[in-house]
């Protein structure tokens, strides 16, 4: 499987578009949920899918190695999803829907789930995007800091830090339901 699509990945960055459609197709689900993480929002998820697209064809010719096909690919997601937040002023609703469409709510409550992705969504940009393609798309610390471009020191720090300030907005909560 992983040789038939490093021959479509090379076929792509050849110029062929059948291999390159056939990639995003085999990749759409996991383009959408990356999106979605960030944007929390279904319209603007799929603007998200439609720039990464269009980004990644532009530019596929430079991909060096195909076996990065995928990481180079989430590293397109994460800068088309931040530009759309800064668009927006990284003010993110959460709904009912993103809920629900999240694998997040099969480990925890409703109102876990909905404290835990708003304390996520109101993280650092670094932090927000090292927690999530930690640990809801099981990266190593290695492919972060290459999806990142930074150091994995950093990363290592990125993920501290951020389950830090969790964990401070976890006890503000308490704080304010206790008393």
């Amino acid at each position: 499987m992983e040789f038939e699509n490093d021959k479509m990945v090379k076929k792509a960055i050849r110029g062929n578009k059948k291999a390159f459609e056939q990639l995003i197709k085999q990749h759409y689900e996991r383009i959408y949920r990356t999106a979605y993480l960030y944007v929390h929002n279904e319209e603007d998820a799929l603007d998200v899918v439609q720039e990464t697209t269009y980004q990644a064809y532009k530019s596929i010719h430079s991909l060096k190695h195909p076996d990065y096909f995928m990481t180079w690919l989430t590293r397109i997601i994460i800068r088309c999803a931040g530009h759309i937040l800064k668009r927006r002023n990284n003010i993110v609703p959460l709904t009912d829907e993103v809920l629900s469409d999240l694998s997040v709510t099969y480990h925890l409550g409703h109102d876990e789930a909905i404290d835990l992705l708003n304390a996520i969504g109101q993280l650092k940009g670094n932090y927000r995007s090292a927690i999530i393609l930690f640990y809801y798309y099981d990266y190593s610390i290695k492919t972060i800091s290459e999806i990142m471009k930074i150091p994995e020191g950093t990363v290592k720090t990125c993920l501290s830090r951020g389950k830090a300030e969790l964990k401070k907005s976890y006890k503000d909560e308490e704080g304010k339901c206790n008393g």
